[in-house]
């Protein structure tokens, strides 16, 4: 019974914690928590994964590519996927960002096919709220929600060194972005801090309209 108790009071102290912390603390408090656990957690999305070679990328592309499941984004600069699993079609283009040969960011755009202005329903507010719980049944619910003065609500999850953020690019865009928290660190380190590095913790504690930019 003492046990129990004192487990019961350590939930409820870590709780009262982040309830009274700010989203860089907790957010913080979040990252050192999941990297501390010394785990990899590498999964993303149709067999794709952080740490996946460029060649076996490329690869495993041709080969869904060749079973009809993805082609060419129109711009031929990412993978188009047509997606089925949301209420309305959805079209989700992707291209990673490597490091040393590998994966180590995934963009990740959603827009409805058949948005237009008068179509509100189908704007990235709804869209947002869709891919946020579709994300919630393939990577767990424990996002965390934090606000950007412009773009409104942000969803982030990190899960030993794999980070989800999740936010509206505009009216039309919704993006999740996949980030390999070790990589990240190790370029930070490494490299004079620029507007590529760092870029998911500037949107979700400091963002600004010149972060948002840099994603176009």
């Amino acid at each position: 019974m003492i046990k129990q108790s004192r487990y019961l009071f350590i939930l409820i102290a870590a709780f009262a914690f982040l309830l009274s912390c700010n989203p860089k603390d907790r957010y913080d408090w979040l990252v050192k928590k999941e990297l501390e656990k010394g785990i990899r957690v590498d999964s993303l999305f149709m067999g794709i994964h952080l740490g996946m070679t460029d060649k076996d990328f490329y690869t495993h592309c041709w080969e869904l590519n060749k079973q009809g499941l993805i082609r060419q984004s129109t711009s031929n600069t990412a993978v188009l996927y047509k997606m089925s699993e949301l209420a309305d079609p959805v079209e989700m283009n992707f291209y990673p960002s490597f490091y040393e040969g590998r994966i180590y960011e995934m963009p990740v755009k959603y827009r409805y096919e058949g948005w237009s202005p008068w179509n509100k329903h189908l704007s990235s507010d709804s869209l947002q709220l869709e891919i946020l719980k579709l994300y919630k049944t393939w990577y767990g619910e424990d996002f965390m929600e934090v606000v950007h003065p412009k773009r409104g609500a942000a969803f982030v999850k990190v899960d030993g060194n794999r980070r989800i953020t999740i936010f509206k690019k505009d009216e039309v865009e919704v993006w999740a972005i996949f980030t390999d928290l070790l990589v990240e660190k190790e370029l930070e380190e490494g490299f004079p801090k620029d507007d590529s590095i760092g870029l998911q913790e500037s949107i979700i504690l400091n963002p600004s309209e010149e972060t948002f930019d840099t994603l176009e």
